[in-house]
């Protein structure tokens, strides 16, 4: 077994664990990882100064988790776009692949929080080959995302068998990966698994890092090792209150992502998704934060702030040429030219 397998066993997956790290209650958190599973590796669990910190916030499970606020499981329609179990296909050139259904930790802002780690949403082995033949019969796919649950918990032999047979496709022009391994879990970022990410090569990934204390020495060498594999990186920030809802953070955050050889690439507005609200961020606050940032880093430093629009319409910048404001309601108009009202509260 490797290390990082070793990690993913010793990983926090109940509340019991946590308060014997750290001084809580326990009880309070138990009905929440009924709904919601608890996963912590011990590399990330480390991270954490202070009950509440950042760290905290993107990790443990909150009572606030259970108060869904009437907004939907699924808002991005996933599972109506899914002709198939593993495949989402919510834009004409783009697939999403999912994977699996496990990630290294369980971050409490996912937007498919309904299903990650739970057992019923496995994807099996038949159905991943499913969608990839969905793919290849598809020829309007140019670019595959493999996501998941996250695609890196895979061994090596079953990444590389998956990424041989995208790359067969004729039509398949563009693999990418999303994965928060490195930010997780970075002792997974081996130098058996850069040499077969390499084979596969052009390859994207993009990785999530939300706050600079993630910044780590093991992460820069994880990204280190991608990087020199020939993998073009780039990262996906969630705008998280409590979190990194503020400038200076941000700053801190993408300049030393540039330094890492990984391009800030979007900011996202959270997604009304049920269990999340605590961590929502009004859009007027984003797009100040986002407007500031300009002229205080390189426009390579400058991540895309976007909304992924109710009802899988797709994402949008938010910017004056996509949105109206009325009241506590956004109109943001789509890529297909509709208009979709985006609720604040």
């Amino acid at each position: 077994m490797e290390s990082w397998q070793q990690s993913l066993r010793a990983a926090i997956t109940s509340p019991r664990q946590l308060a014997e790290r750290f001084d809580i209650d326990p009880r309070p958190l138990e009905a929440v990882c009924v709904r919601y599973p608890l996963r912590i590796t011990p590399y990330y669990a480390g991270l954490i100064r202070e009950v509440g910190d950042p760290i905290w916030r993107q990790c443990v499970p909150d009572p606030a988790e259970l108060d869904d606020a009437g907004l939907p499981t699924d808002p991005l329609a996933e599972e109506a776009h899914s002709p198939v179990p593993a495949l989402v296909h919510r834009y004409p050139d783009r697939g999403l692949l999912l994977a699996g259904n496990s990630c290294a930790g369980y971050c409490r802002f996912c937007t498919r929080k309904r299903r990650i780690g739970r057992p019923e949403f496995n994807i099996s082995f038949a159905e991943l080959q499913q969608g990839i033949t969905t793919i290849a019969a598809t020829p309007q796919i140019r670019d595959v995302l493999i996501s998941g649950g996250d695609p890196l918990l895979l061994n090596d032999a079953m990444l590389q068998e998956l990424l041989d047979r995208l790359r067969a496709i004729p039509h398949v022009e563009i693999i990418r990966i999303g994965s928060r391994v490195p930010v997780v879990l970075p002792e997974r970022i081996t130098p058996s698994l850069c040499r077969t990410l390499k084979q596969c090569a052009p390859l994207y990934l993009n990785t999530h890092f939300n706050h600079p204390r993630e910044l780590t020495e093991q992460s820069w060498q994880a990204c280190a090792r991608l990087a020199e594999a020939g993998v073009v990186l780039g990262n996906q920030t969630v705008l998280l209150r409590g979190v990194n809802d503020d400038l200076e953070t941000l700053l801190e955050l993408n300049r030393n992502l540039l330094q890492m050889r990984v391009r800030p690439y979007y900011l996202h507005q959270m997604d009304l998704t049920a269990g999340t609200g605590h961590f929502r961020v009004r859009v007027e606050k984003g797009r100040e934060i986002s407007t500031r940032l300009r002229g205080r880093i390189t426009g390579m430093g400058i991540p895309q702030y976007v909304i992924d629009l109710p009802g899988g319409k797709g994402k949008v910048p938010v910017n004056d040429d996509y949105v109206e404001t009325w009241g506590d309601e956004l109109v943001l108009r789509a890529p297909d030219g509709t208009r979709v009202v985006y609720r604040q509260t």
